[in-house]
């Protein structure tokens, strides 16, 4: 924490919200390999793993067509 109250930046903290970021790279027999860099670009964002959850929730528990069926 900092002298103002407001919370340090921790890397690891964000990287563990996004699945792709633990992706390790050139990894060999008896070569760790290295992590996914990820750079944002204007054509594509990855989602954090709240947000993916929140559209599996939605898929599962939420979307119905009601009434779409029935000709009564």
């Amino acid at each position: 924490m900092k002298s103002d109250g407001r919370k340090s930046f921790d890397a690891d903290e964000i990287r563990a919200d996004f699945p792709i970021l633990s992706t390790i790279l050139h990894a060999s027999p008896g070569k760790s390999g290295v992590p996914l860099a990820y750079l944002d670009n204007a054509a594509t964002t990855q989602r954090p793993r709240q947000v993916i959850q929140a559209i599996v929730d939605t898929y599962e528990k939420h979307y119905a067509n009601v009434h779409r069926g029935f000709t009564g």
